[in-house]
């Protein structure tokens, strides 16, 4: 990947006069928007087109029948037209929204909500490279700085009056079709990575599932477990149920400013007053957790809300605070197993669609669970948390590549379109 520094250069910079553009090439010159960009307000009266497309993501796509549902107008005669290569901009509400790509390319002929501002690009200008030059506004949050009103909405007069660059056509579309090939490998090469990440995820959770129902020695002789989702498991190893090696903890809320919850990603602590944390639940709802406790989310053990507590603080009563003569992280990776094979919906009546609600303790004691000798269990939890270290390392490793390839993407668009490199 060739740094942005190493890539070539106008022959000379001035200075553009705007704040963020900074330096431009010589020969570029400054315009307003409106001598590139038109308003389209082109209705949908009569039902001259049904194809709905959406902005999602910063690509204008087209939405599947069997996705309008919800909020949907009574006829979509109310929405506007779109061609091929008119830019959709999500014009509402950034004040209070700074995180969404707002800008997007249509590719499709289709129709799209009245509430977004649809440009056409006129007088033979290249749709791609406006697109980039609008996109990259947009990932550097310099389209936050125009709007109007309480909630900071854009308008089309935001875009007539916009500063442009007075570049030949020939020159628009040979960056925009640099960024096309350029992109398009940044975006291969984030897709490899991702698909890492989703290996290494998949490697673990089949590392565990193996592990908490096998245990480490492959040659050991095995028995049928009798019961039918955990198969054969080593002849010696017990089978027990929760109650019976569980402990449930009643202790009354610490009241120390410090809320733990437990999600699927484990046991995190939010620091402020416990009142203020989650405010559907009163403080009498709380219970005390001490570092070390075993904690199973009633509602949400089916998706692996089951971790050992590294804070002492306060947690709804929503969830089971345990503990238990036997190494309590061999029975944390036991019962995410059981999420990991969605052995909670099995064995669960459910209340919710989707869901299991173990919230009651007599229900959640009698899932059963397998039972190494203590050796083992502890044996167990050595390799397993070793053998996950590494690969939330590899995952950690994968996705901070994922960020610095984001981030050359957003610099190389903004630095082709704004003439900080030159393209051949």
């Amino acid at each position: 990947m060739v740094t942005l520094a190493a890539m070539p250069k106008y022959e000379s910079y001035k200075d553009s006069g705007v704040d963020w553009l900074g330096d431009i090439p010589e020969k570029w010159n400054i315009l307003p928007g409106m001598t590139v960009f038109s308003e389209n307000k082109r209705d949908n009266k009569g039902m001259k087109e049904d194809q709905v497309l959406s902005l999602s993501y910063g690509n204008i796509i087209v939405k599947p029948p069997e996705k309008l549902v919800g909020l949907v107008p009574e006829s979509f005669e109310t929405y506007q037209l779109v061609e091929p290569g008119d830019i959709i901009i999500r014009c509402t509400d950034l004040q209070n929204d700074k995180t969404s790509l707002r800008t997007g390319l249509a590719k499709d002929k289709g129709i799209i909500t009245s509430a977004y501002i649809n440009l056409k690009v006129k007088n033979n200008h290249n749709s791609k490279y406006w697109h980039y030059y609008l996109h990259s506004l947009d990932a550097t949050k310099v389209i936050y700085k125009f709007g109007s009103g309480l909630r900071q909405n854009l308008s089309f007069l935001d875009f007539k009056r916009l500063p442009i660059f007075d570049i030949e056509p020939k020159e628009q579309a040979a960056i925009a079709n640099f960024l096309d090939r350029k992109t398009l490998q940044i975006d291969q090469a984030i897709a490899i990575k991702e698909k890492q990440i989703a290996l290494l995820k998949e490697r673990k959770q089949i590392l565990i599932q193996n592990v908490v129902t096998q245990g480490l020695d492959p040659n050991v002789p095995m028995r049928d477990s009798g019961v039918e989702w955990i198969g054969q498991i080593p002849e010696h190893w017990g089978i027990t149920i929760a109650k019976h090696i569980l402990r449930k903890l009643e202790r009354p809320r610490k009241q120390n400013g410090n809320t733990v919850i437990c999600s699927n990603h484990g046991c995190s602590k939010l620091l402020g007053d416990v009142s203020q944390g989650l405010v559907s639940i009163t403080q009498h709802d709380y219970q005390g957790v001490n570092e070390g406790d075993l904690l199973v989310h009633g509602m949400d053990a089916w998706h692996g809300a089951i971790a050992i507590s590294k804070h002492t603080g306060d947690c709804t009563s929503v969830v089971h605070v345990c503990d238990s003569k036997h190494n309590k992280s061999y029975i944390a990776y036991f019962l995410k197993m059981l999420a990991i094979m969605n052995v909670y919906k099995v064995i669960s009546d459910g209340v919710r669609q989707n869901t299991s609600d173990f919230r009651s303790w007599k229900k959640f004691g009698d899932i059963q669970l397998l039972l190494p000798l203590k050796e083992e269990q502890n044996a167990i939890v050595d390799f397993l948390d070793e053998q996950i270290r590494k690969s939330n390392k590899a995952v950690a490793l994968a996705q901070k590549q994922i960020v610095k390839l984001k981030e050359y993407k957003s610099s190389l668009i903004n630095s082709a379109v704004t003439g900080k490199i030159k393209v051949a």
